[in-house]
């Protein structure tokens, strides 16, 4: 799958950071803290294994640390954390981190106030990790900032290590502001930090709403090159 590597964008549509117009207080954020009552349950609700399914063949066996980017309540974190492996649990929306610390307290997940696309807070604190977990929050980002956050995400990891994202298509919710994402075009970034592409796998939505609204999925997994 690292051939995948050698398709470019073309010049004219190159995805070239553009540090003046990222926005760090996005509207998918306060979308996120308005509905956070609601959302903290139904997150809870859905299977860790399950938003995992695709993938799990590359989830480490052997503890090791991982980076979470957009915990939400700590679904995933504490699922990961039961298997012995430890978590820093990035999350940008205060009501989510309480929630998670709350819902799911663990001495194995570090719960961290930081975010996309710098994510300043991980970059300054020199860590690396295993597994970075990027997980329903790529369409949040403009693609201005997709070129920026693509560059940090290659930066905490190690040198053996990788990362697993989701790309959503289809419509995103009205209260969170959303942008189209092209696998394509995520991998074209992947490529420009210096990252391959170990698979690449299409998958439906696990919540029915959003399987109705024709919601899908590309899982990448992404190594240093």
């Amino acid at each position: 799958m690292s051939s995948l590597c050698g398709r470019r964008l073309r010049p004219d549509r190159a995805l070239k950071p553009k540090l003046h117009r990222i926005r760090m207080e996005r509207t998918s954020i306060t979308g996120y803290v308005g509905g956070a009552e609601h959302l903290i349950p139904a997150f809870e609700a859905i299977s860790a294994p399950g938003v995992f399914a695709h993938v799990l063949d590359f989830l480490p066996r052997q503890p090791a640390r991982i980076l979470e980017i957009g915990a939400g309540t700590g679904r995933d974190a504490a699922w990961l954390a039961s298997q012995g492996h430890g978590l820093t649990a990035v999350e940008p929306v205060e009501q989510f981190r309480k929630a998670g610390m709350r819902l799911h307290p663990s001495p194995l997940i570090h719960w961290v106030d930081d975010r996309l696309p710098l994510l300043t807070r991980m970059l300054g604190e020199g860590d690396r990790f295993d597994l970075v977990l990027l997980v329903a929050v790529w369409q949040h980002l403009t693609p201005e900032e997709r070129a920026v956050a693509m560059t940090s995400l290659s930066k905490l990891l190690s040198p053996c290590g990788r990362i697993i994202m989701s790309v959503r298509h289809g419509p995103g919710s009205p209260d969170r502001e959303c942008f189209p994402a092209r696998a394509s075009e995520t991998v074209a970034l992947a490529c420009q930090s210096n990252l391959k592409v170990l698979t690449r796998r299409s998958a439906e939505s696990v919540q029915e709403k959003n399987r109705a609204a024709g919601v899908t999925w590309t899982w990448l997994v992404l190594a240093h090159s």
